[in-house]
């Protein structure tokens, strides 16, 4: 959810949104890590403990953005407030049921719902990159400044129910024995939004949030 987009004072909206964005930190860290099957396969403890911190800090992080949303509500209006709080809702849901499985040894159903709770846990860095590259390529058509343009409305919903339809597509495909085509597809697609992923954040860090940062050390003006 995005930073600071309420107009009035609430240390109650400040409490949710600090947690919600110290806990995005800690996901984005640790999501990938739990995607891979060779540290499921020979570290089974590691991949244990990671869970526990991954899946708690993804529950957090929907609580933090759920209660900015009731607090303050989000500069966007209704449209943003449905949008962001289904999000929040949905990654709730998401990391209770991986959790639950994981503990009740369900493990086929753990890992459906660990994928779920992973395309949207990247969903809130998604919509960052979205928006970065649909302002440098589109010159922002579509955005206003209080995020109630045409683009933004999509926005509320889009940085996140695709990643879960692909998700959706990969888990039946798995599960059923579909089409390999089908199958294949489904993963492109993830290894799709990964690479944009680590492209977007690559790039705004070379060029936007890394000078910015170290501007901000060194007390220099940022030059973009």
């Amino acid at each position: 959810m995005l930073p600071g987009l309420y107009t009035k004072n609430s240390s109650t909206a400040t409490s949710g949104i600090g947690l919600h964005f110290a806990m995005g930190g800690i996901i984005l860290m640790l999501g990938n890590i739990q995607l891979v099957e060779k540290i499921r396969q020979r570290k089974p403890a590691l991949h244990r403990w990671v869970g526990r911190v991954y899946v708690t800090a993804c529950l957090l992080a929907g609580v933090g953005g759920l209660v900015f949303i009731l607090a303050v509500g989000t500069i966007g209006g209704t449209v943003m407030n449905i949008g962001f709080g289904l999000y929040g809702v949905l990654m709730i849901l998401a990391a209770v049921q991986t959790w639950r499985h994981a503990v009740a040894k369900q493990l086929n159903v753990h890992r459906a719902w660990a994928l779920r709770l992973y395309a949207l846990a990247i969903g809130s860095w998604l919509y960052r990159m979205d928006y970065g590259f649909w302002l440098l390529l589109a010159n922002g058509w579509g955005h206003q400044h209080n995020f109630a343009g045409t683009f933004d409305r999509v926005m509320a919903f889009f940085f996140y129910l695709p990643n879960l339809l692909v998700a959706e597509a990969f888990i039946r495909a798995k599960k059923n024995n579909l089409h390999p085509v089908i199958n294949i597809f489904s993963c492109l697609m993830i290894v799709c939004m990964t690479a944009f992923i680590i492209l977007g954040s690559y790039y705004f860090t070379k060029f936007y949030w890394g000078p910015a940062i170290v501007a901000w050390f060194t007390g220099a003006e940022p030059k973009f």
